[in-house]
């Protein structure tokens, strides 16, 4: 029974690590939201109904995902376990909750964005180290020097390399100026991210593979990367007609 508890309630370091970004997120993203046109007092029940949303979707996805898994021991729904968790489908679900309230609210949409922009790559950093501390996501088996000996063999250190690829973009996303056209700042740190996530998964030891070894991961961030420059295409060419019609 020991033994059970202890694999059901991971050791809350994980979650440290995540809470920890999250509050650094948040009050980075608080200093740079009225320049983005957005209260402070907006941005923060925002990000809180966003987090809360992103938590039990992720969750609730990653269940519906294992159901046998979960029908067979249903205390593992209520696990803190990180790694019982789908973050695509956590942030589909934030998504959603965010673009409701923000709706509710008269937010403008593209503006909210840009604003939670610098929270999200913060997030990003956290949940990476998270990763690093537990031991997921780990690399292939390599015979380089730089790698690190995980689960019985020398791995690629695809967490090392998932951190410096999030404290570059973070790194990027704080220098652009906040008087851009909405929107930008926003999709270029999902095509930032989407860019890295394509390298990156790669070199990634635990990945599901579909269509006969094609990584999952790379698919997801090829079509997230697609999707962000198209949008990006469109923000710009908006701001040049509007520019050439004034």
């Amino acid at each position: 029974m020991l033994v059970l508890f202890q694999n059901l309630f991971a050791p809350p370091r994980h979650l440290i690590l995540l809470v920890i970004a999250a509050w650094l997120g948040l009050t980075l993203a608080e200093r740079r939201a009225e320049s983005h046109g957005i209260q402070k007092d907006d941005l923060n029940t925002l990000a809180f109904y966003g987090l809360i949303a992103f938590v039990v979707g992720g969750r609730i996805s990653y269940i519906l995902q294992n159901i046998s898994a979960f029908a067979k021991s249903p205390l593992g729904i209520v696990s803190i376990n990180p790694d019982l968790f789908d973050p695509f489908g956590g942030l589909a679900v934030a998504s959603i909750a965010a673009f409701v309230y923000g709706q509710r609210k008269g937010l403008p949409f593209w503006n909210a964005l840009d604003s939670l922009t610098p929270f999200f790559a913060v997030l990003a950093v956290g949940l990476v180290l998270s990763h690093l501390a537990a031991g997921t996501a780990f690399g292939m088996e390599t015979d380089l020097p730089w790698g690190i000996y995980l689960w019985n063999a020398a791995r690629h250190p695809t967490q090392i390399y998932e951190v410096l690829a999030s404290l570059l973009t973070l790194s990027l996303i704080l220098l652009v100026k906040p008087n851009t056209r909405p929107g930008v700042l926003f999709l270029s740190f999902a095509a930032l991210t989407a860019s890295c996530q394509i390298i990156i998964q790669a070199f990634r030891g635990d990945s599901a593979f579909i269509l006969d070894g094609v990584r999952q991961g790379q698919v997801i961030a090829w079509v997230a990367l697609a999707v962000s420059f198209v949008m990006l295409e469109a923000r710009l060419s908006s701001k040049k007609q509007r520019e050439q019609a004034s």
